[in-house]
């Protein structure tokens, strides 16, 4: 019998020992990043215990009658630790569905966690997902390098980088997430029209609360910050969360130099260089330019993809 419990301020310390031990959680589903934006969402994160013993969590928040694993977060579903099998996933299903339903839910959204963030193998939810009639809402396309299997980088990105070198450029780690905010802010605003999932001061704050998972490296021209990456590190992934140069950077090889720096910094720590996504408009508009100079670097396609289940006519088929 499997017993759900909403989660509370009290259980921190529980959620993210559990967190930190999975088969396929991320430092992003530690309460500390998850509460940065809670003023922006109703959480409703669920504990799964059985006989006692914590056997999963679930990042999530609830908006009318939807329940989303997290909207918040890049991606979510099910944490579970190596212990979890499928016969198991299916009665958490079994129990997480009744109790949406019971507590008046009728609609489930579930942001999958890419298998590249799994330390082991952990799809026992995707399977659950089918069985329960989840339909596949939204596909987002990612790129991605294996570090330890690299394929070459083209000639575009080598010229990029040979650029960037003769220009004098120098990469290296920095705290100033405020100059490279303002970077990343006008890029988006004059690009896209839009801003950062992450204010300056946000992020400034995350990165002080995890140092060793939140890093800037910046290209410099002498003290001048022309472009920057800020990656995310899980387990045995690198994510490129946020990218951006300045104009001055873009003719002086910066970004390819930079990439050049960080990519190579990891092989022997992590497992993959993860990109992050190309698509726009809910996964069906593909950045063919952006995914092809990711590419350049040798990364290539994963998905990230969300599904719908609908709770009120959910059942095992």
């Amino acid at each position: 019998m499997i017993e759900i419990t909403n989660y509370e301020p009290r259980d921190k310390s529980l959620w993210n020992e559990f967190v930190q031990r999975s088969k396929n959680g991320s430092f992003l589903f530690e309460r500390d990043y998850m509460e940065y934006h809670c003023d922006r969402f109703v959480d409703l994160s669920l504990l799964f215990f059985e006989n006692g013993n914590l056997i999963s969590v679930m990042p999530a928040n609830v908006l009318d009658d939807v329940f989303y694993s997290h909207a918040g977060l890049t991606f979510g579903g099910i944490v579970s630790d190596p212990k979890m099998k499928i016969g198991l996933m299916l009665e958490l299903f079994d129990s997480v569905t009744t109790y949406l339903s019971q507590h008046g839910i009728e609609t489930l959204v579930y942001k999958a966690i890419p298998n590249i963030y799994h330390v082991v193998p952990a799809e026992e939810d995707l399977y659950a997902l089918f069985r329960y009639g989840a339909k596949l809402i939204r596909r987002d396309v990612s790129s991605a390098i294996r570090l330890d299997e690299p394929i070459p980088f083209s000639k575009a990105r080598k010229r990029g980088i040979k650029k960037g070198k003769k220009n004098g450029l120098t990469i290296k780690r920095t705290n100033d997430f405020e100059v490279f905010m303002s970077i990343v802010e006008e890029r988006l605003r004059s690009k896209y029209n839009i801003k950062p999932t992450h204010t300056s001061n946000e992020i400034t704050s995350l990165a002080q609360k995890f140092p060793e998972n939140i890093k800037l490296f910046a290209a410099y021209a002498d003290e001048a910050m022309l472009a920057g990456v800020i990656v995310y590190e899980s387990k045995l992934v690198v994510h490129g969360q946020y990218v951006a140069s300045s104009d001055t950077g873009e003719k002086t090889g910066a970004t390819d130099l930079l990439f050049d720096y960080v990519i190579t910094q990891y092989p022997n720590v992590k497992r993959y260089f993860d990109f992050g996504i190309s698509t726009e408009r809910n996964g069906t508009y593909l950045n063919r330019g952006l995914a092809a100079y990711k590419e350049g670097f040798g990364a290539r396609a994963i998905t990230y993809d969300t599904y719908k289940v609908d709770v009120s006519h959910s059942r095992s088929l």
